[in-house]
């Protein structure tokens, strides 16, 4: 799905595409309405993790977790995109900063099982996915070495024994999806809670320095914000390998259409047969 597609979803939900702000694109794009914000889904397979998140965000509401909340309470499927609306935030006061991340995801961490279901995190499960939504754009062979990558961190992942307790994750812990308004820190982008090993959420921030820049006294606010630095835990280089091969396959999808895209993954696919884990990735 490109923006032009996406435009033309908002546009049979009813809002104008042509007003629209867009303010991302990965599987979903992202749209400024007015004082809403729409969330158009790259295809059909996700109108269930909608519908999953607009639960998690009514649930964070009545456990007092600052979040996104919903402006229409069910997902719609358009042309076989799912869609969400929210109620959009004022405008940041400043930058999330890690600490901002820790102190809510102390909070979520605190969280006992809410009343439906949520899915364990599958991090990988998308690798096919967007292995095959980059088609002939990427390297057969790079596709390939994912896979294997992929199935082997899988295995590993599942026999891991968690320091932390069991429970409820956001699944894509990063400042990004924090937003600070003028009442404090905001958590964002709800669709991949679930139910899993707490440290997925710590591991996010070890490859933000390792790999993205973060910086030490940074990355040392986030543990202390938090009290715990997960690197203490023997199982999180397997979480982190298994994550770089999500973020590496995550880039692919969007190769046939960007050429950035297809340098990027490149680069990231490159360090990862390199066995280099401190190749600087760019964020996409």
């Amino acid at each position: 799905m490109d923006e032009a597609r996406a435009r033309e979803v908002l546009d049979r939900a009813g809002v104008d595409g042509t007003q629209a702000r867009l303010l991302a694109l990965g599987e979903n794009a992202v749209f400024a309405a007015g004082d809403r914000v729409v969330k158009v889904g790259r295809d059909a397979s996700l109108l269930e993790r909608a519908r999953r998140e607009l639960l998690v965000a009514d649930w964070l509401a009545t456990q007092g977790v600052p979040a996104v909340r919903a402006a229409e309470p069910a997902a719609r499927s358009v042309q076989g995109h799912p869609v969400t609306v929210w109620h959009r935030l004022p405008p940041a006061v400043r930058p999330a900063r890690p600490r901002d991340l820790a102190e809510l995801l102390r909070l979520v961490h605190a969280l006992a099982a809410p009343p439906f279901e949520l899915p364990g995190r599958d991090l990988l499960g998308g690798v096919e996915r967007w292995l095959r939504a980059a088609g002939l754009a990427i390297d057969p062979a790079d596709a390939d070495f994912l896979r294997e990558r992929r199935d082997a961190f899988a295995a590993q992942t599942a026999a891991l024994v968690p320091r932390l307790p069991l429970g409820p994750i956001h699944g894509d812990a990063l400042p990004r999806n924090v937003h600070v308004t003028g009442d404090g820190p905001v958590l964002l982008d709800l669709e991949t809670f679930a139910t899993d090993l707490r440290e997925h959420d710590l591991v996010v921030m070890v490859l933000a320095k390792d790999r993205y820049g973060l910086g030490p006294q940074e990355y040392r606010a986030f543990t202390e914000g938090y009290g715990w630095d997960v690197r203490q835990w023997s199982g999180y280089a397997v979480l982190r390998g298994a994550r770089e091969t999500a973020s590496c396959a995550w880039v692919a999808q969007h190769a046939p259409v960007n050429p950035g895209a297809l340098a990027e993954f490149r680069r990231r696919v490159t360090s990862l047969r390199g066995d280099d884990p401190e190749v600087r990735w760019h964020s996409f």
